[in-house]
Formats: C-alpha cells, structure tokens, sequence
C-alpha cells in the first residue's frame, strides 16, 4: 500500500541505511518535507513582488502597458516549463524514488536564482539581458514543476488512511510560507533602502537569500526516508505513465479543471492583488505588498484546518463550498476596490478572498491525488497542476491586464476568476468522494 513506507525494505543498501540513521518523527517529517518546498517556491514568489521594477530594466518597451505586459509574460513563462518539469522529474520520481527527485529540484533552483542574481540589465548588456532573464525563469519553472508531484505524493503516502487530508495540506502550506518570507524580505527591501539602490542592486538581495537557504533545504531533506519502492530500469516507464493518457484520461482531465480554479484563485489574490493595488489604484509597492502577505498568512493557517476538515466531512464538500463562495465575493471585492481604492479596503479584501482560496487548496490536492494510483500519482498530481497552472493560473496577470486594457473595465480580473471557478466545478462532478477508500 501506499500509505505504507516501504522503501527501507527495498533493498539491502536503503535498510543498512534507515539502520545507521534514526529516522525522523511525523511531526519532523511533514517540517523537513515543508520547509524544503517553501524555500524552493520562495525565489518564484519574489520575482512577482519585483515585477514592476525588473520590466523596465529587462524589457527596453516604451510604453508602460507593453512593460507591463512584458514583465507579467516573463513571470508566466517560467511557468512554460512547469508541465516538462512535473513530467521529467515526475517520472523519475515514480521511478527512482521521492527523495532523490526533490533533491534534485532544490540544486536546478539554485542555479536559476543565481542566474536572476547575476545577470545584467539591458542598459549593459543589450538584447542578452532579457534572454538570460527568460531562460532563469524556464530551469525555475523547470524545477518548481518537479518540485509539486513527489513533495506531495511523499506527504500522502507518509499518512494512514484517516489523515491524508491533513499530511497534503503541508504543501499548500509550503506555498504560503513561501509567499510570506518572500513578502517579509520584499516589504524589508522595499521600506529600508533608497528606490534607486532598489531599483539598481537592492532587489537582487532577495535572490541571494534563494541561493544561500538551498544547502539549508538540502541537509533538512537527506534525513527523510523513501516512500516508494524503487522500480526496476528494465521496466517499462514510458508504456506506464502512458497510461495516465489512455487508462486514466477522465480522471487527468478531472484533476486539470479542478487546478483550473485553485491556480487561478492563487495567483489572483496573492499575485496579482499587490500589483493591481499599485498599477490601477496608485498605492506604493511598498504598502501594496501587505496584500499577498496577508493572503499568504491565511493560505498558512488555513491549509492544515482544511486539509482536517477534509479527513472529518469528505474533500469534496470542502472544495464544493469554498469554490461557490469564490464565486460569490470575487466581483463585490473588486467592486469595494475600485470604489474605495486605500490600502485598508485592499488589505480587507485580500484577507476575505484567502479564505475560500486557503480553504478549497488542500482539499483539491489531496482529492486529486487519490484518484491517481502510486506509480502515476508523482507524474500525474504535477502535470494536471502545472497544466492548469501555465494557461490559467501564471498568465492570470498578463490576461487581468490585457482585459482591463480592452474592455476598460477595472472588475475585468473578477470575470476572469468566475470563468476559471465554473470550469472547475465541472471537474468537481467528474470524481468521486475518496475519503475512506484504500489507496491503490
């Protein structure tokens, strides 16, 4: 099974080894499996926060729209490669093992942080400077898409049967966590130095910070043990995880609706509501930043409740119930903005719309984990994610953006959130309660 830690007994090597080493309690493990993801999600965070500032300086366009929309498609192109990235390094997780694959991501992202730390500007360089900035965030995208299925198909199979729930709702958590320390150190950037220090070398410390924690991340995940038996080179990978094609199409396609509307509602209100805040309603980034950490503060909290209500009265009703009030408050929020547009109405409206989002997060991802069996769950938790989350969820800026500008509509973002919640409901019908069953 499994829910079942099966991996000591694989081979001779890998139980001499949990022999040597005392392994680690629950509690340590779901912080060891934590906090690696929430470093490696943090250097992705903290380009969005810096967004406005890294346009102008990579993307030489003259006109403020075209800057913009240069900078948000940068951001939403690292997110190109997250469906490569959760099927290479998703395979070879199914593969080789859950520990090795996530190793493996945390050094990818190491390199990419570098590369955003020492690239230099247009100004300096010339048309050089936005492809090294693009290809930084397409190994970025790369390693966070290796990153989500074997983070969370390992917290998964670490639980029993009656807390799946609440062991996966670690991952959003770690997304959270991510997002505030990126907050903290772009709110501390932003309020201590000079804009101009900012603009010219201050935001570059905060990919430092990315590329120092990554030794850190490293040493907390060598003392996790392996979930999975390893499988056998001479088997036949590819005819396996075809089958997530040809013998599980309805539930992929299910798992890719419902990360239709928690990628979009993410991005929404802990992405985008800071830069809206300073684009369309004149607030300073430094101040406009509060609103993804408060976002983010709630995803935190929020995530371990949902994730045991989800194990208490079944995933479904929690992602059912979240998802309608999404709908409902997305429109009168935006509308209490635009009507109101200070900083206490954005930070009050961040808070409100993160609680349907924390709520429905860790409930959504432990439903579509468990309609997928062990050897495919890796693999297939990463693409339908990362599938949702390249077309919907990283251009949902570039698309708010862009809708605002055509239909000169402020609320156009709100319209954008529903389309993406409704689709997500359809795939809400396609499954089946799963609290209670086995795992296969």
């Amino acid at each position: 099974m499994s829910n079942h830690r099966a991996a000591p007994s694989a081979s001779p090597p890998m139980a001499s080894s949990a022999s040597a080493s005392r392994p680690l309690s629950k509690p340590l493990v779901i912080t060891a499996i934590t906090v690696g993801s929430g470093l490696e999600l943090y250097d992705s965070v903290v380009y969005n926060f810096f967004a406005t500032l890294i346009g102008p300086l990579y993307f030489p366009v003259h006109d403020r729209l075209g800057q913009l929309l240069l900078s948000f498609a940068a951001f939403g192109i690292g997110y190109v490669m997250r469906p490569v990235g959760g099927l290479v390094i998703g395979a070879y997780a199914d593969r080789v093992g859950r520990k090795p694959a996530v190793v493996l991501t945390l050094w990818l992202m190491a390199i990419s942080a570098a590369l955003l730390v020492l690239t230099p500007t247009y100004a300096q360089i010339g048309v050089a400077a936005p492809i090294l900035m693009t290809a930084a965030r397409l190994l970025q995208g790369f390693a966070i898409g290796g990153e989500m299925g074997p983070a969370s198909a390992m917290l998964l199979e670490y639980a029993d049967d009656r807390s799946r729930g609440f062991y996966t709702s670690w991952q959003p958590f770690s997304q959270g966590l991510a997002a505030v320390f990126a907050a903290l150190v772009a709110l501390s950037l932003a309020n201590v130095l000079p804009h101009a220090t900012l603009l010219t070398w201050g935001w570059r410390v905060a990919f430092v910070i990315g590329v120092l924690v990554v030794p850190v991340s490293v040493m907390i995940r060598s003392r996790l043990d392996e979930t999975l038996v390893p499988s056998k080179w001479g088997d036949s990978t590819a005819e396996t995880h075809w089958q997530l094609v040809t013998r599980h199409w309805q539930a992929l396609l299910a798992t890719v609706l419902l990360m239709i509307g928690l990628a979009s509602a993410v991005h929404i209100v802990v992405f985008y509501l800071p830069n809206y805040a300073a684009i369309r309603l004149h607030i300073p980034l430094s101040q406009s930043i509060w609103a993804g950490l408060i976002g983010s503060l709630v995803l935190m909290i929020l995530s371990p409740v949902s994730g045991w209500l989800s194990d208490r009265i079944g995933r479904r009703r929690v992602v059912w119930w979240s998802r309608i009030a999404m709908l409902v408050l997305i429109y009168p929020a935006f509308l209490a903005m635009n009507n109101a547009p200070t900083l206490s109405t954005v930070l009050i409206v961040a808070a409100v719309l993160a609680v349907p989002m924390a709520m429905t997060s860790p409930a959504t991802l432990v439903l579509v984990s468990e309609v997928l069996p062990q050897r495919l769950r890796a693999t297939g938790v990463s693409v339908s994610y990362y599938v949702a989350t390249v077309i919907f969820g990283s251009f949902s800026q570039f698309f708010s953006t862009l809708l605002i500008h055509l239909t000169g509509d402020a609320n156009a973002p709100a319209f954008y959130i529903i389309g993406c919640g409704l689709f997500s409901l359809g795939g809400l019908a396609m499954v089946r309660e799963t609290l209670g069953r086995r795992l296969s």
